[in-house]
């Protein structure tokens, strides 16, 4: 078990790579009653075309890691979310374009939820029978997405920024696509992306490191898998420009919504790279367009935007984007409001006043959520599978600099990298 320090956050985590190649971290926070545990593997929406070791690279349909989630959770005897819930947990599941996490939390009985954690995620259960029923309540779900104007107008904004990157697909899926699932190539893609040395066990709350490391290892030692070789992901070659300038779709909405998305034209960033770049970006997105900036305060005044309105930036390897919109009246007046405001913070920068507000802001935020073991349980596997440390990031927000946050900013915002995304409302008779 190898100890790691963390003494700028005051935090200890523990560590062991088992046998089987399954990474286990514990991190107790003395004093807290809640205990989150994630098992986590990686594997996501974008993992489309993958090969194991010298084999030849198979395509699978779109959204069948999204499909496996579902389909986890039912085993021979029933309902796993019983069990928990008969344990007094509180279990979950999501699928992101990278991962898929299961995870529960508890306050009592933690060491028996872990091993029905463990085993249900270890167990697949998949027949004809049961992958069938299973498309036509995968296909409700994409149809009730449709309708979901939030869900319309950022995925048809990273639909409108990527040509042939599986990031602008659905995590679902298409109908089309998921009825070409059958029970074999969900065992196939169960038995790749699923095999312990893809994935990472997380224990953070009022546990003890040994003893969750006790139950672990019995109960990996009790289970046999095979060598996995090492995976590998498959991309189509990505243009550099956007797909589509601007992409509109009506929906029955009391207001318009509309975002902004400005593409990465640098990609392949990894490990600390990728994570100083990140923390960069968010910061330059707060100090330029948070609640507290003039170009915020000037498009609420106008009555362009209101408390909906939002960035983010989402970066990988393999793709990078920011995104930035809301509800708004006037869609194309907030579009032009925000061209003109980029343009003149292009121009002068971003002053030092609302540079060290903002890295004020995040690093307080950031020390927040290590209060969280919510928190903390869904952030730290998302930067482990990208060869980073979430308890890096303090250090990289106070290493920032105004001359870093002002680079950046006049290299990510080129209007030819700019797509639009907008729901309007739906005209009288439609």
């Amino acid at each position: 078990m190898e100890t790691l320090q963390y003494p700028n956050v005051q935090e200890t985590l523990y560590r062991e790579v088992l046998d089987n190649g399954l990474e286990v971290i514990v991190l107790p926070k003395e004093g807290f009653q809640k205990t989150y545990a994630t098992f986590s593997t990686k594997y996501g929406s974008v993992d489309n075309v993958f090969a194991v070791g010298v084999e030849e690279p198979k395509r699978v349909p779109d959204g069948i890691a999204h499909f496996l989630e579902h389909k986890m959770f039912e085993e021979p005897e029933g309902d796993i979310f019983a069990v928990f819930a008969s344990q007094g947990a509180s279990a979950n599941a999501y699928t992101t374009f990278d991962r898929t996490v299961y995870l529960f939390s508890a306050t009592e009985q933690i060491h028996a939820n872990l091993e029905t954690l463990i085993n249900f995620v270890q167990n697949p259960y998949f027949t004809d029978a049961n992958v069938n029923k299973e498309k036509g309540i995968i296909e409700q779900e994409i149809n009730m997405y449709r309708d979901n104007a939030d869900w319309r107008v950022y995925f048809g904004l990273i639909d409108a920024l990527y040509h042939t990157h599986p990031v602008h697909i659905d995590i679902a899926g298409t109908v089309e696509s998921i009825y070409q699932i059958d029970k074999e190539t969900l065992y196939r893609c169960y038995e790749t992306f699923y095999h312990p040395s893809n994935m990472l066990l997380f224990v953070v709350g009022g546990v003890d490191a040994e003893e969750v490391f006790r139950l672990v290892r019995s109960n990996q030692a009790a289970k046999s898998f095979k060598p996995q070789g090492e995976i590998k992901r498959y991309f189509d070659s990505e243009p550099v420009n956007v797909k589509i300038p601007r992409k509109v779709v009506e929906l029955p909405v009391s207001l318009p919504k509309c975002m902004l998305g400005f593409k990465e034209k640098r990609v392949g960033l990894e490990g600390e790279a990728l994570l100083r770049h990140e923390v960069t970006s968010k910061l330059m997105l707060d100090a330029l367009i948070g609640p507290s900036s003039k170009l915020y305060q000037s498009l609420y005044e106008q009555n362009l935007i209101s408390d909906s309105f939002g960035s983010e930036y989402n970066s990988s390897r393999d793709y990078a984007f920011s995104v930035l919109g809301g509800d708004t009246p006037d869609p194309d007046a907030l579009i032009q409001g925000l061209r003109d405001g980029i343009a003149e913070a292009i121009r002068n920068g971003i002053d030092s006043e609302s540079f060290e507000r903002s890295k004020r802001k995040k690093i307080g935020g950031y020390l927040r959520m290590l209060n969280s073991p919510e928190s903390i349980a869904g952030e730290f596997t998302r930067y482990r599978f990208r060869d980073s440390d979430m308890f890096d990031v303090l250090k990289c927000y106070e290493a920032c600099t105004l001359d870093e946050v002002n680079n950046r900013l006049r290299e990510h915002f080129d209007f030819e990298q700019l797509a639009v995304s907008i729901v309007e409302k739906s005209k009288p008779g439609e």
